[in-house]
């Protein structure tokens, strides 16, 4: 498990991170949103040692993670613009790799390699951004580390890769109980893969929580009703987030059990009446404009 409390950092006068405290659970993936300037790398960073914190503390299993190598051994980290060697080869980072982490799979290394059309022998100089970041994504799973930190792994990936990433991801998860720890400006990115998501914002974590427990709790109902309806006095009991209407079409985004919603608007004898599954992106816009901020602008 890693824990981080109360951990700020600040660059001269620009507070970067600002009392920040997040749990990771071993197992589930963690996603980090947030607009450029957020925080997330900032924060990435100090969970990889590579910064230490102004305030707060940082431990993975229970192990303070700044200059300590025992903490280090347990993750691997692949940040937004990878160092790589000067002059190096995909074949000399295996090497390299396999003396850093006693558990670092060479073989498995070579395999990835060549099913993803790397050549082990060219200059990681002459590769492109997207093929950085698949080499560095080959070697981040095979180091077999407790951890993975992905500091915005997508980007740069073409979307046939950013599929393959997400199941390799997904295969280490299932066998080995890996924890990926991905930061991301983009929703859409973490919607099908993480289970945990926390929201950045000028440096402080404005939400944090489960997906499953926002999809159980927050719901999107489509419905119609004849003009003599009671729907509104019936709207009026329930925790609305939102409604919009289109004629006699309403749409009703409200939190609370999903049969009690069905059975309270049932009372209202709709027309026609469906559930619909909400994205992250509309589950994340619910629960910040509740708590006063527009997503929309902070993400997108």
């Amino acid at each position: 498990m890693i824990e981080a409390k109360n951990v700020s950092k600040s660059f001269s006068d620009i507070l970067a991170v600002d009392n920040v405290s997040v749990t990771i659970r071993e197992g589930a993936v963690f996603g980090m949103i947030g607009t450029n300037g957020a925080g997330k790398s900032t924060f990435l960073r100090m969970l990889a040692g590579v910064l230490a914190p102004d305030a707060g503390t940082i431990t993975i299993d229970e192990m303070p993670v700044f200059e300590n190598p025992d903490a280090k051994r347990k993750f691997f980290y692949i940040s937004d613009d990878q160092y790589f060697f000067a002059n190096t080869t995909p074949a000399e980072l295996v090497r390299y790799y396999g003396v850093a982490y006693p558990k670092f799979d060479k073989e498995r290394a070579k395999k990835l390699l060549s099913q993803f059309g790397l050549d082990e022998k060219r200059k990681v100089a002459t590769f492109s951004k997207g093929m950085k970041k698949q080499l560095s994504v080959i070697c981040g799973i095979c180091a077999n580390t407790k951890y993975l930190f992905c500091d915005e792994t997508f980007d740069g990936l073409d979307p046939v890769m950013r599929q393959a990433v997400k199941s390799i991801f997904a295969q280490e998860i299932a066998e080995r109980n890996m924890t990926p720890v991905i930061a991301s400006h983009n929703l859409r990115e973490l919607e099908d893969i993480c289970d945990h998501v926390g929201l950045l914002h000028r440096g402080g974590v404005l939400l944090s929580k489960d997906l499953e427990d926002m999809k159980v709790n927050i719901h999107k109902v489509q419905c119609a009703f004849k003009a003599d309806s009671n729907i509104e006095e019936v709207l009026s009991e329930m925790e609305v987030i939102k409604k919009e209407m289109r004629g006699s079409l309403y749409t009703i985004t409200a939190r609370g059990n999903s049969d009690d919603i069905r059975n309270r608007i049932q009372t209202a004898n709709p027309i026609f009446m469906e559930v619909l599954p909400l994205s992250l992106e509309e589950i994340f816009i619910s629960e910040t404009e509740v708590a006063g901020y527009d997503i929309k602008k902070l993400i997108f």
